[in-house]
């Protein structure tokens, strides 16, 4: 599954990557493409906030990022998913 964020903030890209990795089953290879000069250092971060596996950058032209899904993966809000749902926010 490949989530384009091309031209899009950090907050932006999570918010588009939430909603479309919403359905997705546990084990699913996510490529992020990701040109914000901060997801180096986001995606790595939300991936260990929510219990995703932040897998690597994938080599080549453009900024894309490897993760998977996990089964166990906390829960985010909607509307704000660099923080996680739930009462223990």
């Amino acid at each position: 599954m490949t989530v384009d964020g091309t031209g899009l903030l950090c907050v932006t890209l999570l918010l588009r990557l939430r909603k479309e990795i919403d359905s997705a089953p546990p084990g699913t290879v996510v490529h992020v493409i990701a040109t914000d000069p901060a997801a180096p250092l986001d995606l790595p971060a939300w991936c260990h906030m929510t219990g995703h596996t932040y897998l690597c950058p994938v080599p080549g032209e453009r900024p894309v990022y490897a993760l998977q899904l996990t089964v166990d993966a906390r829960p985010t809000r909607p509307d704000a998913p660099w923080h996680r749902a739930g009462p223990d926010r």
